[in-house]
């Protein structure tokens, strides 16, 4: 069997010599040769907790923000019970996918810097400023992207200057776009995309909102292997946050289980 073709040349005691792994030299000299290869959720190497199914869709009083419970490690389950959707503060919430380490020091970052803000100035940012200033800390984080470490959240909340909920969505450089109606991000982010297509309409009621938000949670957990769908038997439900004007409020699981028996009962 020969190389020929698969890489370029090479002189004698060149650097062959010193990668007596195949799989390393490739990596070194061809590395989109061998991608294919590494699991996703590594870097460098090394496997590292990734984070899977977010996603968030306004409604008539503001917007559901939802996440499935299971993180991975290459093709290997780690957690069941990961928390990805968090309160940023009293009128917002962030939701992650990505390497989950890494993932969760950034939004505990982003909550204290929310919360110095408000108390060195008194005055809490915009919803569009805390928007810009996340943006800012994923643009931070893109040399650690670059070796494999990326972090994709999902940020919305109330806006009280405009009276109506927000989403917004980044890529790994920290660019920032804002959703008119739902958004869905992660590794089960097409199949939860397409749910929410087929579901959302304007204008919906918080209870219809989230029955949307879980459909499309199952939906996205049946056509992907990362993503953990509800599991009534040892009770563990997707984490649901809403946004009103009221603030921020963690919906029940008693609520989640209601919504997830309707969606399965219908299917039957």
């Amino acid at each position: 069997m020969t190389s020929e073709g698969l890489l370029p040349p090479l002189a004698a005691g060149g650097p062959i010599g010193a990668d007596p792994s195949f799989v390393e030299l490739v990596a070194r000299v061809r590395p989109e040769l061998i991608r294919p290869l590494v699991p996703p959720g590594t870097a460098g190497g090394v496997v590292t907790p990734h984070g899977t199914t977010v996603l968030g869709l306004k409604f008539a009083g503001g917007v559901v923000f939802a996440g499935d419970r299971r993180a991975t490690e290459g093709y290997a389950i780690a957690d069941d019970r990961m928390e990805k959707v968090f309160a940023a503060d009293d009128l917002s919430v962030i939701a992650i996918a990505g390497v989950a380490g890494q993932a969760v020091e950034i939004v505990k970052l982003f909550q204290l810097e929310l919360e110095h803000y408000e108390k060195i100035t008194g005055d809490r940012l915009s919803l569009e400023g805390k928007a810009n200033r996340l943006a800012q800390m994923i643009r931070g984080n893109f040399p650690l992207a670059m070796q494999g470490l990326v972090v994709v959240p999902l940020f919305g909340g109330y806006d009280e200057r405009r009276a109506e909920g927000r989403i917004f969505y980044y890529d790994a450089t920290g660019g920032r776009w804002e959703e008119d109606d739902y958004h869905a991000t992660g590794s089960g982010g097409r199949p939860a995309s397409s749910s929410l297509k087929k579901r959302w309409r304007a204008g919906l009621a918080r209870d219809e909102a989230l029955a949307v938000a879980v459909e499309a949670l199952v939906d996205a957990a049946e056509e992907d292997a990362a993503t953990g769908g509800p599991d009534p038997v040892r009770g563990i439900f997707p984490t649901v946050l809403v946004v009103t004007a009221e603030g921020v409020a963690e919906v029940s699981d008693d609520e989640i289980r209601a919504a997830h028996a309707a969606v399965t009962g219908g299917r039957s």
